[in-house]
């Protein structure tokens, strides 16, 4: 992917035009026990927190759902993707 392809500097001024609504749509992808009650809460300690109320495996979004959706034989992606492909 080249510079002049890239959504990067959109995806970047959406976030930066409206956090929370960015991170609500981002987490409206992923799998929730229980969904979050608030997106942020800007007083919950020194860096506020996130997804107040939320509850996530994150094991199962980040690798169980994507074998249960049939890619379970595709080689993952991230530093670990290679390592992985030198072991097949």
């Amino acid at each position: 992917m080249d510079a002049r392809t890239s959504r990067y500097r959109d995806v970047y001024a959406r976030w930066q035009r409206d956090p929370e609504g960015f991170w609500a749509e981002a987490a409206a992808d992923i799998d929730w026990i229980e969904p979050a009650k608030r997106v942020f809460e800007p007083s919950a300690g020194v860096y506020g927190r996130w997804f107040v109320g939320g509850v996530c495996n994150t094991c199962w979004n980040a690798v169980d759902r994507h074998v249960m959706a049939g890619r379970g034989p595709q080689l993952p992606l991230g530093p670990w993707a290679r390592a992985s492909s030198m072991m097949l």
